[in-house]
């Protein structure tokens, strides 16, 4: 089973590094599961995300508060906000039009859902 949750936050952690640079993938909820998979298998990998200074905080904010923090809503909803509008001006076809919109309404609504800071 170690193995089944090694492979899911292997998978999951180079998804969140491609959504770095690529922002039709959102970084933050790929390394959040990252970070669970790695803590039901490997405690070595999870205490290296966690002390990671690019990902650690939103892994520690998250685990502690479930909070997503307002810099990084504003940041992700632009980016997917970027993509939509260059695949519009770029000329994608209707259907990946279609698909990107309801991918990024769906990502872009559970983002904003989270809280912003620490609650109390």
């Amino acid at each position: 089973m170690k193995a089944l949750w090694f492979s899911l936050g292997a998978l999951a952690l180079t998804l969140g590094a491609l959504g770095v640079v690529l922002p039709v993938l959102p970084t933050t909820p790929f390394v959040i599961l990252a970070a669970f998979a790695f803590g039901k298998s490997s405690p070595r990998l999870h205490a290296w995300l966690l002390n990671s200074r690019f990902f650690g905080p939103m892994i520690k904010d998250w685990e502690a508060h479930g909070v997503i923090p307002t810099k990084v809503k504003w940041l992700a909803c632009s980016m997917m906000g970027a993509v939509f509008l260059f695949s519009l001006y770029a000329g994608a076809p209707k259907a990946v039009i279609i698909g990107q919109a309801i991918g990024i309404s769906l990502g872009a609504a559970y983002v904003i859902s989270r809280p912003g800071r620490p609650k109390g």
